[in-house]
């Protein structure tokens, strides 16, 4: 997958002239918000939940090694066998070994946001092989080109009329006079063409929310039941994970499931949650011939005991990017890579380098919802606030933003005269709006005043209110 990290603020002024883009993003913006509030608000012990997930999570990075080996030994124990991969090119390599030895010619795919992240799908591609991607917000971005804008509704950014297009384009095979007004109608198509690939596929290939020390097991949730079909059918059935997903028992996956739908969809559980531990047995009616798990670093070792290590609770439920205004403006093609969101802007620089993509942790007003929603309880605020002290300390921000910073700080170390500039500049600023009470345009303020007015300043500064407000506390209490 190209990086357009770099190209953040031109991908954004790009998407908020893209009419179908902001007519799909309403969909974010209405959805998700809502319904988690009231899943989260009918379980009295949620905010309890989250607080045990993260402890969970925290004590498996801080001895991870020990239970990424005795998930190895347990995955071994039931049949399957385990890759260790350093980088994207490894994990990349290790598939293609697998699907070659099994002379694949066909894979199905449940949704992964990992094979995104190691550009899996090119690499088959140009090797000769067919992914078919079996998630249906994921098999709509296939057909268009497009890699997901969303890490749980890919296709989030897509609309009714453009999913008919593309289906109209793409299924040839269908009467052109066909109706395909209702949703009920598209899904029924997708149904019908994908169901045969299910069977034609050598080899199936999913992600795991989570992988199980105590047994071996991964599991994934999804809503569509592609993913049992992906992993039972096949000859073979690959998993791809970042070592990070271990969870130490099924009693702790328990806890974790209970605020991982409620902070995605808003539902008290996904639709299916599948555990799957090794290849078929015997006396199994179904299942694959072989188990593989690849295990993929790609950075993540790297994060641990650093200021990043709590991102690495990251369960991928979506809730920070469904309450970002930013997300909501401009997408998750605008981010530029794998991860959109709050939880992109931590993550993205983190595996990729602050030097590719510093526009991201930039791209927040540190509003807070992110954390206020994440099941997780993620710092993404703050981590993000150490990306920019990073991207300062290595001169990559612009000479602009660096003397403008050497001004503030000037004044900020001088308290009277920061307080005498700011009262100056608020009269005069407000003498000059008073007439229609806001600007269309102002000297260093373009970055503001290109999408919105600033209203005129009305009344003192902050610190003067502050000032004269503790003045009379302390007259109330004498």
């Amino acid at each position: 997958m190209e990086i357009k990290s770099p190209t953040f603020k031109n991908n954004s002024a790009e998407a908020l002239k893209d009419v179908n883009l902001q007519k799909a993003l309403g969909k974010v913006r209405t959805g998700f918000i809502e319904k988690r509030a009231q899943a989260a608000d009918a379980l009295p012990e949620f905010e309890d939940l989250r607080d045990r997930a993260r402890d969970i999570k925290d004590h498996v990075l801080d001895h991870l090694d020990l239970y990424l080996e005795r998930y190895t030994e347990k995955v071994e124990a039931a049949g399957g066998h385990v890759h260790w991969a350093e980088t994207a090119e490894d994990a990349r390599n290790q598939i293609m070994e697998i699907c070659r030895r099994l002379n694949a010619r066909t894979v199905t795919k449940g949704k992964s946001m990992i094979t995104e992240e190691i550009g899996l799908n090119e690499f088959f591609e140009q090797n000769g092989v067919t992914p078919v991607e079996t998630d249906l917000g994921e098999y709509i971005i296939q057909l268009r080109g497009e890699h997901p804008s969303h890490i749980i509704a890919p296709a989030v950014h897509v609309t009714k009329d453009q999913v008919e297009e593309d289906f109209r384009r793409a299924h040839t095979q269908f009467d052109p006079k066909r109706n395909l007004d209702e949703p009920t109608t598209l899904l029924g198509e997708a149904r019908a063409v994908l169901r045969q690939k299910y069977f034609d596929a050598d080899v199936g290939i999913t992600g795991a929310n989570f992988l199980i020390a105590e047994t071996g097991t991964s599991i994934i949730v999804t809503n569509e039941g592609n993913g049992d079909l992906t992993q039972t059918l096949p000859k073979a059935h690959i998993v791809v994970a970042s070592i990070e997903k271990i969870v130490p028992t099924l009693e702790d996956v328990s806890q974790i499931l209970r605020v991982l739908a409620r902070s995605a969809t808003g539902q008290d559980m996904s639709v299916y949650t599948t555990f799957s531990t090794g290849p078929k047995r015997d006396d199994d009616p179904d299942g694959p011939g072989e188990y593989h798990v690849i295990l993929l670093d790609n950075g993540r070792s790297s994060m641990l005991g650093s200021d990043y290590q709590d991102m690495l609770r990251c369960i991928r439920c979506g809730a920070c990017m469904n309450h970002c205004p930013v997300y909501h403006a401009v997408g998750g093609h605008a981010y530029g890579w794998v991860y959109p969101g709050p939880m992109g802007a931590v993550l993205t620089p983190s595996l990729i380098g602050v030097d590719q993509s510093g526009h991201l942790p930039n791209a927040s007003t540190f509003c807070g919802r992110c954390e206020a929603v994440c099941p997780m309880r993620i710092p993404l605020p703050k981590m993000m606030r150490h990306w920019r002290e990073r991207e300062f300390e290595r001169n990559l921000n612009s000479a602009t933003a660096r003397y403008g910073l050497g001004v503030w700080a000037y004044f900020a170390k001088r308290p009277s005269l920061y307080q005498f500039m700011t009262g100056l500049g608020m009269r005069t600023l407000g003498l000059l709006g008073r007439t229609k009470g806001r600007f269309k345009g102002l000297p260093l303020a373009g970055g503001w005043t290109k999408y919105r007015d600033l209203p005129a300043p009305e009344g003192k500064t902050f610190q003067q209110q502050w000032a004269e407000r503790q003045k009379a506390k302390r007259k109330e209490a004498a």
